[in-house]
């Protein structure tokens, strides 16, 4: 097994200097990646979170409606029980 000339070597070490050098640059960059992305999701989630109130307030709403009419049909099929 030949080693390579000192010259190769120390290319090859200034070559992978370089990369660990723009690492941080990187991670910085990542970084507020990551930040932009939990700001996004959690606009996406709130605004989710609100449709999905805004739906279930008006089925809650719309069964109540419907429990009335239930209700009120009951009362006069058993006024008109009554009457007969």
């Amino acid at each position: 097994m030949a080693q390579e000339p000192l010259e190769i070597r120390v290319n090859m070490l200034e070559r992978r200097v370089e990369v660990l050098e723009r690492l941080p640059e990187r991670m910085t960059a990542l970084e507020s990646q990551i930040v932009r992305l939990r700001e996004e999701m959690r606009s996406e989630f709130s605004a989710t979170r609100a449709e999905l109130r805004q739906e279930m307030r008006e089925l809650f709403a719309e069964s109540e409606r419907h429990a009335r009419v239930l209700h009120e049909d009951v009362i006069s099929r058993i006024a008109a029980l009554r009457e007969r």
